[in-house]
């Protein structure tokens, strides 16, 4: 059975710092893109980062040059550093395989919320 378990959430003042971790159970990471997703309150679940099998990184305009995804086969884990938080920036984060594709597998989810 392929979990995701996603960890790292919390709450942390505008500005500050967060890193996220999603490890693999049942699925190895080693081949495969992975991807961050995040859903904030009343709003619809958008992607943000994205890394491919080889490293290659591509990211939402809304997070870019703060955000930084990262993974670590040998863990079996994705990480997304998370810079210069913003309010916005509150959501439920989501690491994923597969984007929208019908096989794609999702984590539970971990809250991140940017409070003064």
């Amino acid at each position: 059975q392929v979990q995701l378990v996603e960890s790292g959430g919390g709450l942390v003042q505008p500005g500050g710092s967060l890193r996220l971790s999603c490890e693999g159970f049942g699925i190895t990471f080693g081949r495969k893109g992975l991807n961050w997703y995040r859903q904030p309150p009343g709003k619809q679940r958008e992607w943000i980062a994205s890394i491919t099998s080889v490293g290659t990184t591509t990211y939402d305009a809304s997070v870019k040059g703060r955000f930084t995804i990262s993974r670590d086969n040998a863990k079996n884990t994705i990480y997304l550093q998370m810079n210069g938080l913003k309010l916005e920036d509150t959501a439920v984060y989501y690491c994923n395989f597969g984007g929208t594709q019908s096989y794609a597998y999702w984590g539970q989810g971990t809250q991140v919320t940017v409070s003064s």
